[in-house]
């Protein structure tokens, strides 16, 4: 089971600066152009030991994200739902779900740590099993949508275009 994080939001900033270390409140760094390696969570889910690794290395900041969960996540995957070639029992089992997943708005659903050592970004995570259960449905949801932007650049001879 994970941790309420909630109360993790709370208690990671006081661990970080107990330790001497800056906290800087900063956006997710998943699409940071620069390399990052993941603490593998699975195996060691404690953070602070993570925090201790910063401390080794001689690490001055660490950078704190925290995402709260909004119900227009679950209205525009709603929306989604309703282009998606998904079978009709799947795409109504997914409309309820997603309609239950309202109760979470608010709610912390993902916070990183990171840090930057020699050109390189360690990265801890940690999210909710709902918030991964939502992604998972958001992933099934825009692979069973239809591209149709293949279709726009052809004109009515497949490859050739014509404005007359």
């Amino acid at each position: 089971m994970k941790p309420n994080l909630d109360e993790l939001k709370t208690e990671m900033p006081e661990q970080i600066e107990g330790r001497g270390l800056t906290v800087f409140p900063g956006f997710s760094r998943m699409m940071d152009q620069t390399p990052i390696v993941f603490w593998d969570s699975d195996k060691n889910s404690d953070y602070k030991a993570f925090l201790d690794a910063a401390c080794e290395i001689g690490v001055k900041v660490v950078v704190f994200h925290n995402r709260e969960f909004g119900s227009e996540i679950v209205e525009d995957a709603l929306e989604r739902l309703e282009h998606a070639t998904l079978p009709r029992e799947e795409q109504r089992a997914y409309d309820r779900r997603l309609r239950e997943m309202r109760v979470y708005d608010g709610f912390t659903c993902a916070i990183e740590l990171s840090f930057d050592n020699d050109g390189i970004a360690y990265m801890f995570e940690v999210r909710t099993e709902w918030f991964d259960e939502m992604n998972h449905i958001l992933d099934d949801i825009e692979a069973s949508i239809p591209d149709d932007d293949d279709d726009k650049d052809e004109g009515p001879i497949g490859g050739y275009f014509s404005k007359n």
